[in-house]
């Protein structure tokens, strides 16, 4: 069976740099850090008292305020940037069958301000019994981005969300490849979307002191591969790609950001939420995603890292990049843009292949901020281009995502310029 070619013929993304694309790249090719101090809820008791939050969202502009109440804060991240993606893509019912319309749309936590508000009110309440909203499983579940973006635009095609931490939303993006190149469907809607800046997304992590605690400094706080950096920040929003069928995208005159030409899964077998530390997991994963494309390591010219600013995480994914690589490590770049965006965690997989996406477009390498000179790690080899501080402009033929999620779950995908 030849296996059909897929390209992405929109984009959307509301994020902690911008409430569209166009915002969150130019913020993000400029370095500029999306953290500041939590306004969601008072988060003065907390360790952690900052997140990269998206700025002055109001869902009645985006939604009826009857609809935007049966959404999760997280399936509202989700529509917007749908909404942008597909009017990006001109994907409406007059110009393709419904039928052959998948969504595959992820996360990693799902509503868990709605089950927070939901249980608090039956505890504040609990004399009245348990008067639950009827909405609070469908606003709560994981997969209900995916079913309300079906029920908007009518796609009928493959529906359903994929669940694997952090790298839930490129699983979703990889999954939605495989969907297009087998033929089962013209075009999928895929991304990600995340809302756990909450009393019990940051007291967890906090739990766990997987959050930096830089609270006089937020802006600085995520700071991936420096000797200083003492955890990740949380981040939260919404990004969607439409994949799309090559000739079917070609035959209806659509736009042709980049080409999606493989994708890899592995597990690291090792530990419920830190990195195998020779990076054994991370090795298997682009090994297989380059496979995938039938690419030569020296075929990617920028890798887009997981990188979130843990001590043990990033000096495991460099291992596995000079593993893979080899003399190629040193002349690609890498940086990791969860030093501006935060840690998306269901989301960050599909931010991060849209930054991947515009990079082979545009030949722009965004940075990693937050290096200063002298910060450095003795674990890591700095002969490595992490593009720090600054945007690079070079040609970027193709680029790799790497996402690493806990429970070892670990995810990667590679886009290339499109050529007939």
């Amino acid at each position: 069976m030849e296996l059909k070619r897929v390209v992405v013929t929109g984009l959307g993304a509301i994020t902690p740099l911008g409430d569209n694309v166009k915002t969150t790249w130019e913020a993000m090719t400029k370095g500029v850090s999306g953290a500041g101090p939590i306004t969601l809820f008072d988060a003065t008791k907390f360790k952690t008292r900052f997140a990269c939050e998206v700025k002055h969202f109001d869902p009645n502009t985006h939604f009826d305020r009857k609809e935007a109440r049966k959404m999760d804060r997280y399936a509202q991240f989700a529509l917007v940037s749908a909404q942008e993606a597909i009017e990006d893509a001109g994907l409406n019912t007059e110009a393709v069958d419904p039928n052959r319309v998948g969504v595959v749309f992820s996360s990693g936590i799902g509503g868990i301000g709605t089950f927070e508000q939901e249980i608090g009110y039956y505890y504040q309440h609990e004399e009245m019994g348990p008067r639950l909203n009827p909405f609070f499983i469908p606003k709560m579940i994981g997969d209900i981005a995916a079913g309300h973006i079906s029920i908007l635009y009518g796609f009928r095609g493959p529906n359903f969300g994929t669940v694997s931490a952090c790298a839930s939303s490129t699983n979703g993006l990889v999954s939605a490849f495989d969907i297009i190149r087998l033929g089962k469907a013209d075009a999928v809607v895929a991304g990600g979307a995340e809302a756990a800046v909450t009393v019990s997304g940051i007291g967890g992590f906090n739990a766990m002191n997987a959050l930096s605690t830089r609270n006089d400094s937020p802006e600085t706080a995520s700071r991936p591969f420096s000797a200083s950096r003492d955890g990740f920040v949380m981040g939260e929003g919404g990004v969607c790609l439409v994949l799309e069928e090559m000739e079917h995208a070609l035959a209806r005159g659509a736009k042709i950001y980049a080409e999606i030409v493989g994708g890899g899964a592995s597990g690291d077998a090792y530990h419920l939420t830190a990195s195998h530390p020779e990076g054994l997991g991370a090795i298997l994963v682009m090994r297989n995603a380059l496979d995938d494309a039938g690419m030569e390591p020296d075929a990617i010219d920028y890798i887009n890292l997981h990188g979130t600013s843990t001590p043990v995480g990033d000096p495991s994914e460099l291992k596995a990049i000079e593993e893979v690589f080899g003399e190629h490590a040193f002349r690609l770049n890498i940086s990791s843009t969860k030093s501006m965006t935060g840690h998306m965690l269901g989301a960050a997989g599909a931010i991060e292949a849209l930054a991947c996406v515009l990079a082979v477009q545009d030949n722009i390498v965004p940075p990693t901020i937050n290096h200063e000179p002298g910060d450095d790690d003795p674990e890591i080899d700095y002969r490595l281009n992490f593009t720090f501080n600054k945007a690079e402009k070079r040609e970027v033929r193709a680029a790799l995502s790497n996402t690493f999620g806990f429970g070892g779950h670990n995810a990667c995908i590679i886009v290339k310029k499109f050529m007939k």
